[in-house]
């Protein structure tokens, strides 16, 4: 994993173009949550949040969500902390059982859609009876490969892109909007 300190991740962040303030987030986030619970109400789904990236976007709109559910969380990654996906790695999966369940996967960005793919994959594999998805950032560009999310926030240019749970090497995930970072990072 590439190292940066501190100072830095600040340096970037003085550096990078805000693409979307906490109010943009916030309105993309109330729509998800509506798209979601029309969909979703009558379905008695698992949450599951996609570490670590989805932690915050999943914090913020499962709140949102009006009707009840059940979450959990499952971590695979291709980044570990890099700007480029490499090989899948899986950390952790769920501990509540997917069998015949709903899984509603939430996840930060979808940019080639290699990694939500094989998490879904994976679910299918463990008996879910359906898996949908719902990511904060879609990242527009041709590279798509597989599963392309059910819910979807905001768009992005193909940049690379850090807040609301998404990184730069580690840090940034608390960003107070989506950035994409300067071309001299």
């Amino acid at each position: 994993m590439p190292a940066i300190t501190p100072e830095e991740a600040h340096a970037v962040l003085a550096r990078a173009e805000r693409l979307y303030d906490a109010g943009d987030v916030n309105r993309a986030l109330d729509r998800l949550a509506r798209e979601i619970t029309a969909r979703l109400r009558n379905r008695d789904p698992l949450v599951l949040c996609v570490m670590q990236g989805g932690l915050i976007p999943a914090g913020l709109l499962v709140p949102r969500l009006d009707f009840p559910l059940q979450m959990d969380y499952i971590h695979a990654t291709r980044y570990r902390g890099d700007t480029r996906g490499g090989t899948l790695h899986w950390i952790a999966r769920p501990a509540t059982a997917l069998k015949d369940k709903v899984i509603l996967l939430v996840d930060d960005i979808h940019d080639e859609g290699l990694t939500l793919d094989a998490i879904a994959r994976d679910c299918r594999a463990a008996g879910a009876a359906a898996v949908l998805s719902a990511v904060l950032v879609n990242k527009l560009h041709d590279r798509k490969h597989g599963l392309r999310p059910d819910f979807s926030g905001l768009d992005v240019p193909d940049r690379y892109v850090f807040g609301y749970g998404m990184d730069y090497k580690g840090y940034l995930r608390n960003a107070p909007g989506i950035y994409a970072v300067g071309d001299d990072a």
